[in-house]
């Protein structure tokens, strides 16, 4: 298994300022979720997730977790929620409520345990903010995102050009 490390330094900074404009296009058999960055609210995240994409990290990994009216999360290796990238990250709360299409980090009961698990809201969720590390937003693809059940593979995640974010 390939080693994974958590951006640092130069590469944070790049990849961070890279997630300003870039967006995360997930390929699955329902169609493709494209979300946009919060690189000013969670910088360590977005870089985190662009440099997982960019590794094939996500290419063929299943969404294992769906909640009806609630969330869609993948991004373990293990299929099981109990995987990651072999790093944790520190958490980056912010004021960025959960709403339907709010792209986040997993995590265990420590806030700085989220590393490669992510979810999707398929509605509000408010007794999640500022919980949980809100890093981006769908953009397109959200009636995707409402077809996805447990055990659909995500084919490939590419990161993409795309207009100026929010921030």
């Amino acid at each position: 298994m390939p080693t994974y490390t958590k951006p640092s330094g130069d590469e944070l900074a790049t990849l961070a300022g890279e997630a300003k404009t870039a967006r995360a296009r997930i390929t699955t058999s329902k169609g493709d979720i494209v979300f946009t960055f919060y690189p000013d609210d969670a910088p360590l995240h977005s870089a985190a997730f662009i440099k997982l994409a960019r590794a094939g990290f996500y290419d063929g990994l299943n969404f294992h977790r769906y909640e009806p009216g609630f969330v869609i999360q993948g991004g373990d290796p293990s299929g099981n929620g109990t995987g990651g990238p072999g790093y944790s990250l520190e958490a980056e709360f912010s004021e960025r409520p959960h709403i339907q299409g709010t792209v986040a980090m997993a995590r265990s009961s420590n806030p700085n345990s989220a590393g490669s698990q992510f979810y999707i809201c398929l509605d509000a969720a408010p007794f999640l903010n500022r919980q949980y590390t809100v890093f981006g937003h769908v953009v397109e693809g959200q009636n995707v995102v409402d077809q996805i059940r447990a055990g659909e593979a995500m084919s490939k995640v590419t990161i993409e050009d795309g207009p100026e974010a929010q921030g």
